[in-house]
Order: structure tokens, then sequence, then C-alpha cells
């Protein structure tokens, strides 16, 4: 299809600035409910191609119409002119196709702009489609950002976790030509398990989202924050809080997710973040050692000498987003801070 010019929301006075989908929109629309039978004859994707034209279509004048559909002009009622729009485009749709198909087919089109999967994809932040991507395999993961535009991949590249990058970047140098069908079944998968559910992003409970912000925090500005609210909203501040993982929630986990965590950790990293851990989560480390191991580390603190807060919150924040990481791939378990309840990052 060629690159649209009609700039959305403009009267549209030119025909010759219409795209083919654009002008099947048009004679569709003008054709309205009582003919629905032509969409029937449209395949999937040309059903999704001209339903996104006229969508985006905007007012097209008379004259545009009559130059369109010359010799179904005397059909059309009022003054030949016509307004594509989202909720014209939900009726007509509505009229012969299923409720959960028109559902789908509008969810898409709302959601990010672009002819296809990939250029879909290209609009997507990079950090919404990396926690997503950060749980499928290397392999397609090297697919998906081998179709996106380079600036993009390199965005997504530096949100995944960086063992993990570098993995994709590996699969991307060794990719031998992707076989149709597999690029169809991934195609299909984003579409079904992530462009789907993009839109209802929205519907996420809010404090879930300031929790996670909130962990992103230093210690001092979490502590800022969370006083701040108490004074004006103390439920909320007890909610984002009982909804955060922290540190110290690390003491919840098991023997082997202790020590699943300590492989994964670099060990200057894990010093620096128990220089400011307390006693009780300090031993509970030291004690999922080797003896040897954990004398070592005791040294290796004790030669540290003092250390900046900041250093130690950063140090501590990375341990969390790793036990998140081993989390998300199924390899250790999370307990959130208020009951036994178990939560799944």
């Amino acid at each position: 299809m060629a690159a649209r010019l009609v700039t959305k929301g403009a009267t549209i006075e030119d025909s010759r600035r219409l795209t083919g989908p654009e002008k099947a929109a048009v004679i569709l629309l003008s054709l309205g409910e009582e003919h629905t039978a032509l969409w029937e004859r449209l395949e999937e994707d040309e059903i999704k191609e001209v339903s996104q034209a006229m969508a985006g279509l905007g007012s097209v004048t008379a004259q545009v119409v009559e130059e369109i559909l010359v010799e179904f002009v005397s059909g059309l009622g009022g003054n030949g002119s016509l307004l594509g729009s989202f909720d014209q485009t939900q009726r007509l749709l509505a009229s012969f196709m299923p409720q959960d198909r028109v559902d789908a087919l509008m969810e898409e089109i709302r959601g990010p702009a672009g002819r296809t999967m990939w250029d879909k994809l290209g609009n997507v932040n990079e950090a919404v489609l990396a926690n997503y991507l950060k749980n499928e395999y290397p392999q397609t993961v090297a697919v998906v950002l081998s179709k996106v535009k380079p600036e993009h991949a390199s965005r997504v590249l530096t949100s995944l976790p960086e063992d993990f990058a570098l993995e994709c970047v590996q699969r991307m140098l060794r990719m031998e030509p992707v076989q149709r069908d597999i690029l169809d079944k991934i195609e299909q998968t984003l579409r079904n398990e992530f462009m789907s559910n993009l839109a209802r992003t929205s519907k996420r409970d809010s404090h879930e989202l300031m929790a996670e912000i909130f962990n992103s925090f230093d210690r001092q500005t979490e502590a800022r924050f969370i006083g701040a609210l108490e004074e004006r909203n103390r439920d909320a501040a007890e909610r984002i809080r009982a909804l955060m993982f922290v540190f110290e929630d690390l003491s919840k986990l098991d023997p082997g997710g202790v020590q699943t965590l300590l492989r994964a950790v670099e060990k200057d990293q894990l010093g620096l973040a128990l220089k400011g851990a307390s006693d009780t989560l300090r031993e509970m480390f030291f004690s999922n050692m080797s003896e040897r191991a954990s004398k070592i580390m005791r040294e290796d603190m004790e030669s540290m000498g003092p250390v900046r807060l900041k250093d130690v919150d950063s140090a501590q924040m990375a341990m969390v987003q790793v036990a998140k990481d081993l989390a998300a791939r199924g390899e250790i378990m999370l307990a959130g801070q208020s009951g036994d309840d178990e939560l799944i990052y």
C-alpha cells in the first residue's frame, strides 16, 4: 500500500490522494449496512486493512464520492457526503460480524498505529515491549528484533536484562532466514497475546503501577514520597506499601530460592547489598553459603569499610530485580509482604 497522504481529521477533497484501501472504505461506507455481503468476500487481513482505513477516513466531500462511485452516485442519500469514524465503522461491522470479532478488530485499530504487526510493534514503548519479550525464548526475541527498526530494537535490547539481551544478540548474529510458517506463528502470537492485551493495560490497578515506581526509588526518595502520601491519603499509601516488594522481603525466600538467587548475583554486588541489610537477612544469606564462601564474603564486606547509602540502595535494588526476573522465569517463588499469599512477578 502506498504511503498515506491524507491527514487524519482533514476533509478529503481530491480522490487522487486516497490509497486503495481508503477508496474501498469510501465504497463500503456508501453502500452501507444493506450491502454487507461484500465484506464476507474479503479475507481477514483485507477486512482489517479496509476497516483501519475507514476508521481514520474523516470527512469525504460529495465530489470525491462521485469520482470514486460514479455508478452508485444516484443511490446516495442526502447531499452525498460521508463521515468515516470509529463508531460508524463499528456499527457497520457489527451488522454482519460476530461481536467478539468486531471488538477484537476495533481494539487492534485503536491500538498502536501501523499497517503490519511489525509496524505496530515499532510504536510500542520499548520498556513495555521488553517486559513482554523477556519471558520469551531468545530465538523468538531475535526474530522480533530483526523485524523492527534498528533504533527501536536497540532501545528494547537496552531495556532487557543484560545476560538475556546478549543471548538475543548472539542468536541474531547466527540467525538463518526464518521460514514463513514460523514467522506467521510468531506474528499470530504477538497479535493474540500481546497487542490484544495492550489496549487493556490502562485497566491495570494504579496502585500496582505506583508500587513498581516506588520500588525503583532510592530509600530516601521512597520514604519522602510515602510519608507525603500518608498525610494526604493514608489508605492509598498503605495499599502501595503492601504491594511493594523490597530488599528485606527476600527473607521470605525458601532455601532453594536463596541459593538460586546467590548463583545469579555478582559477588561484589551481594556484599555491598548485605552491608545495609538487617542482621537477620544477612545471616540468612550466610547460612545458605558454604562455610568457606561465607567467611570470604564477611572478610570482603569488612574490607569495604564505610560505603555510601546510595551505592547500597543501588545494589539492593539490583538484587530485587534479579529476584523478580528469576520469579518471572519460574525459577524461584516470591512472597508478598502481607499474609502468606504468593505473588508471581
